[in-house]
């Protein structure tokens, strides 16, 4: 492992499963180095996938199959900026489709239960407008969606 700094994430014996749907879903993701236990463990046995070193659009990871004790929390999610509605949708949709979930206002869980936000560009724009009122509508609008639809937002940022 080459980074000083890794987000560790722990699976139930998935972190290979979804390492490699990181790696095919988002850019500039890959699986690394596939590490198998030594030695039986609480949660596995020798030879069974330990620790999987991957990279999410380039940030370091380390999916750690530790078993069924810790699940994933919306404390932790990753943030991903998108750039427009088909960016916005091929992510949502790729997460939501494989067995995660929809929640509200840009998040959606995958199916391991880590969280995502698909946040466009435009969406943080347009709650940053130097004008109140067009900063407010198109937070509330937000407030309103699941998956978020950038023309919806930039509407209501013009009012």
């Amino acid at each position: 492992m080459i980074s000083k700094n890794t987000i560790c994430l722990w699976y139930d014996g998935t972190a290979l499963d979804a390492a490699q749907f990181y790696a095919k879903t988002f850019p500039h993701s890959a699986v690394g180095a596939i590490y198998r236990a030594p030695g039986d463990y609480p949660s596995g046995k020798q030879g069974d996938v330990l620790t999987v070193e991957f990279t999410v659009i380039g940030i370091p990871c380390l999916g750690l199959n530790g078993g069924p004790t810790f699940k994933h929390s919306e404390a932790f999610s990753f943030q991903v900026a998108t750039d427009d509605q088909a960016e916005t949708d091929r992510l949502w949709n790729a997460i939501v489709s494989n067995g995660g979930q929809e929640s509200e206002c840009g998040w959606c869980k995958d199916k391991w239960g880590l969280s995502w936000q698909i946040t466009p560009r435009a969406l943080t724009a347009a709650i940053a407008d130097r004008d109140p009122a067009a900063a407010k509508r198109a937070f509330e609008a937000m407030m309103q969606m699941k998956k978020i639809d950038i023309a919806a937002i930039e509407g209501a940022r013009r009012g």
